[in-house]
């Protein structure tokens, strides 16, 4: 894995291979916007439970090119609206992100009979990560 060493890998696993928080940057028309989201990261993709009409699921409708960041990493990716999150080709997935969001999954803010609720996968294509003193430049497609 030419631009993807094994030390970045280990590094995205311990930051994000749990509920964190990122910026996820869309846009609409030339207006950017941007939002703090509960995310789970696993090789490669950030996955996000969000409502299907919301603002940011709408502007990726249009355009599915977005950014993210958090704790010193910064990437762009590809959102996918994966589907509502009981669909049977998202129990897997689920099981992971029910787990890692248990602190918060059952205080109401996600309703499993709401069909509007969905899973978004950001696929990552580059990013760059900071970790004491080293910055690693990272090509996402050496990873799927």
């Amino acid at each position: 894995m030419k631009h993807f060493p094994q030390e970045a890998i280990e590094i995205m696993n311990e930051r994000f291979h749990h509920d964190t928080l990122i910026s996820l940057a869309t846009s609409e028309g030339t207006i950017p916007w941007v939002r703090t989201v509960n995310a789970y990261y696993e090789e490669g993709s950030f996955y996000v439970i969000t409502h299907a009409k919301s603002n940011k699921m709408q502007q990726i409708t249009k355009n599915s090119m977005v950014a993210v960041c958090g704790d010193w990493f910064t990437a762009h990716g590809i959102a996918e609206d994966m589907g509502y999150i009981l669909d049977k080709a998202n129990q897997m997935l689920m099981g992971k992100l029910r787990a890692a969001f248990c602190e918060w999954y059952d205080n109401g803010h996600i309703d499993e009979n709401d069909t509007d609720m969905h899973i978004l996968r950001i696929q990552l294509t580059d990013g760059v990560l900071f970790s004491n003193g080293t910055k690693y430049v990272l090509d996402f497609s050496d990873i799927k």
